[in-house]
């Protein structure tokens, strides 16, 4: 059942990959990525978020973000960033990094992908691969991107560092390392759609493995999904958005005192049941909004509103404008 509620917030929030880099190293190397917010617009254009993730084909190295101790990487590993830090990728903690520019992110954004980099001893080189038996490290680097509006309580939930170390997630991650890494290194046609694909798959997986390792005091959205009762209360609330539920009815699905299910759903997300409803209402009428013709009125119904008008308070309550406007405004974006 939490399962079925992730895989239903990542559809909402329009959850989209794209692998852009494929990067050999050789000897001491140490690359700088600029902040997600400073490329997003160049790498995924028109995401409200972007989060950047690596993938270790080969070799071993070192990830570091400000105020955290650097973390070791091995072949097999997976690293993300979900709120877009910026951060450093090398050989080994310490070393001067090579700043990746926004600027050459932006002049390279429509080049076919994933675009080669090389570091031969320190030297930065674009458009340039080692040869795969003369590299000491892979990396296949790609994006991230989603919506964070009108309503998104994952990204909140994750941490601003997710590693995943090798082994981990299976020996299918590792197989999906490393087809990315064959399908970055000698590019077909069709090879961007399979990345994307496989970036996905690898994002999902590593949300699950991250949400299975939470320890058993953990609060958040995901740290919900996996308690009895509330990942069963938010399962019945996106199943049946448009449903009139009252906090009473859902304490009795889920087998609690509508004052228990308060206290413990407002103490794992940090908001009460009927908020949350109203929230998740206003995110599948978002989806609705952009990707259909339907009007207002019948998207208001579908999602439990009895009228327009009240669709639209609620809708300008928490996104700023109504949602006829805030429809014109992504169909321009």
């Amino acid at each position: 059942m939490s399962r079925d509620t992730l895989s239903d917030l990542l559809r909402a929030v329009r959850l989209r990959t794209a692998v852009f880099y494929y990067v050999s190293n050789q000897a001491d190397w140490a690359a700088q990525a600029p902040p997600a917010h400073e490329i997003a617009e160049a790498v995924m254009p028109g995401a409200e978020h972007v989060m950047e993730f690596h993938m270790v084909a080969r070799g071993s190295g070192w990830a570091a973000l400000q105020g955290r101790e650097p973390v070791p990487l091995q072949a097999g590993d997976i690293l993300m960033f979900p709120h877009g830090d910026a951060h450093v990728m090398s050989s080994a903690p310490g070393l001067a990094p090579e700043r990746i520019e926004p600027e050459w992110v932006f002049a390279t954004r429509h080049e076919p992908k994933p675009i080669p980099i090389a570091f031969h001893r320190g030297v930065l080189q674009p458009g340039a691969t080692l040869p795969v038996q003369d590299a000491d490290s892979i990396l296949v680097c790609g994006f991230l991107g989603c919506d964070l509006r009108p309503f998104n309580p994952l990204v909140s939930a994750l941490p601003r560092l997710l590693h995943l170390p090798a082994g981990h997630g299976g020996d299918w991650i590792r197989h999906v390392i490393d087809q990315a890494a064959k399908e970055s290194a000698a590019p077909h046609p069709g090879t961007e759609a399979v990345l994307e694909r496989l970036a996905e798959m690898m994002f999902v997986d590593t949300a699950r493995r991250y949400l299975e390792g939470l320890p058993a005091d953990a609060t958040g959205w995901l740290a919900g999904l996996r308690d009895r009762h509330i990942g069963r209360a938010l399962a019945l609330l996106h199943q049946r958005p448009e449903h009139p539920w009252t906090i009473d009815e859902l304490g009795s699905r889920v087998g609690l005192s509508r004052s228990a299910l308060h206290e413990r759903f407002t103490a794992y997300l940090g908001q009460p049941p009927m908020h949350y409803l109203a929230n998740w209402r206003i995110q599948v009428a978002s989806v609705l909004l952009r990707e259909s013709r339907r009007s207002v009125a019948d998207i208001a119904l579908e999602v439990g509103y009895e009228s327009e008008a009240a669709f639209s308070r609620a809708f300008k309550r928490l996104v700023g404008i109504p949602p006829a406007a805030w429809r014109r405004s992504v169909s321009a974006t």
